[in-house]
């Protein structure tokens, strides 16, 4: 049996460092690298790029709204061609940094409030399929299984892979918990036992204290996370002690 470990990476703007970066590609699979827009600049992606390629970590695009000041989280009314217009942008803008490094952007996943808005709305989730499309077919979607970006991948024939969170607790309808929500964030102890529920058993805790059954092949770590290297190292480790071949789905 196989997963991923994924994290997102070059959240860092100009002076601004957010997360050890180099630490956690050693021990991720797959870095979701941003790509300017909630985040990033050329110069940190062309650097996570190279450290990714260095260590054989897979790259993928972390798409999201043009929103630096907000990181991304605020939720912004934006059409369906803005979706994919800006979608193709950042896969494009990433992807040359990966090619330089030696490799190419191999999978897309939406961040923040992107994630969340595509999820639930079917013309944003066909947007952002349209642009993985529109720049290459073989791109790979991730996200959150059971949702209309799954459904939108489906239809085009784009592939997808659905995808869990280790420190961050759920809502009882297999939502993603809000961060302000007491218990949204897991602890590291939390966390790790979550990432090996999700691998093993298809579930994942819920911040009203029950389960919720979570269909994942990629388990994220977030990288700005407290502690968050130490916390992937012991996901990894566990994951790894339990009989899990953790590598990169693409």
């Amino acid at each position: 049996m196989t997963v991923d470990l994924n994290s997102d990476l070059g959240e860092g703007f100009g002076a601004y460092r957010m997360g050890d970066d180099a630490a956690m590609l050693d021990v991720v699979t797959s870095a979701n690298i941003a790509c300017g827009f909630h985040a990033g600049d050329p110069a940190i992606m062309r650097r996570t790029c190279g450290l990714a390629v260095e260590r054989g970590v897979r790259i993928g695009a972390h798409v999201g709204h043009r929103d630096l000041a907000g990181f991304g989280r605020r939720a912004i009314a934006v059409s369906p061609d803005e979706v994919r217009d800006e979608t193709l942008y950042q896969i494009g803008s990433l992807d040359a940094f990966a090619r330089a490094a030696g490799d190419r952007v191999r999978y897309v996943k939406p961040h923040g409030a992107l994630y969340h808005q595509a999820a639930a709305d079917p013309a944003l989730a066909d947007a952002l399929v349209a642009a993985l499309r529109e720049f290459d077919a073989d791109l790979v979607l991730l996200g959150p299984a059971g949702t209309e970006m799954e459904r939108a991948a489906r239809a085009a024939g784009t592939a997808f892979v659905g995808e869990g969170f280790a420190d961050r607790a759920y809502t009882p309808e297999g939502l993603l918990a809000s961060r302000g929500l007491p218990g949204g964030v897991l602890d590291a102890d939390a966390a790790v036992a979550q990432a090996l529920s999700i691998a093993r058993e298809g579930k994942a805790v819920t911040v009203d204290g029950g389960t919720v059954a979570v269909s994942a092949a990629s388990i994220c770590v977030h990288g700005d996370s407290p502690a968050a290297v130490e916390m992937a190292r012991r996901i990894r480790s566990m994951l790894d002690e339990s009989g899990l071949f953790v590598r990169s789905f693409t």
